[in-house]
């Protein structure tokens, strides 16, 4: 193997978050356009360590507005200025999948695949 390689699967990345500026284990999180979920609550040196893949159960919410309802396998989006960050608002980074459905205009924590 390359004496360069750092991580084999580089799955889980430790730098300094996007979004949020203080990111708690759980939380959705962007490290520039990388989407992932904190393992673990901010570090004293200000990087965080994130799952980039699998699943994870999160708040998402179903963006009020006509066809904004979110159904199993609709793609999800990060939008920072958002509570909870994530929804089908594509003006966002993309997240992840869907894996439950949310009614539009309601927020719902549901199971959702990290990446794409």
């Amino acid at each position: 193997m390359a004496r360069n390689i750092i991580f084999e699967d580089g799955t889980q990345i430790a730098a300094v978050a996007t979004d949020p500026a203080s990111p708690a284990s759980g939380d959705p999180v962007l490290i520039g356009q990388i989407p992932g979920v904190a393992l673990i609550t901010e570090a004293a040196d200000g990087l965080t360590t994130i799952k980039t893949d699998g699943v994870a159960t999160l708040s998402v919410k179903g963006t009020s507005g006509s066809n904004a309802a979110i159904a199993a396998g609709d793609i999800l989006y990060y939008v920072t200025a958002n509570t909870p960050k994530l929804s089908v608002t594509t003006s966002g980074v993309r997240f992840g999948y869907a894996l439950e459905a949310v009614t539009s205009g309601a927020t719902a924590t549901i199971r959702v695949k990290i990446g794409y």
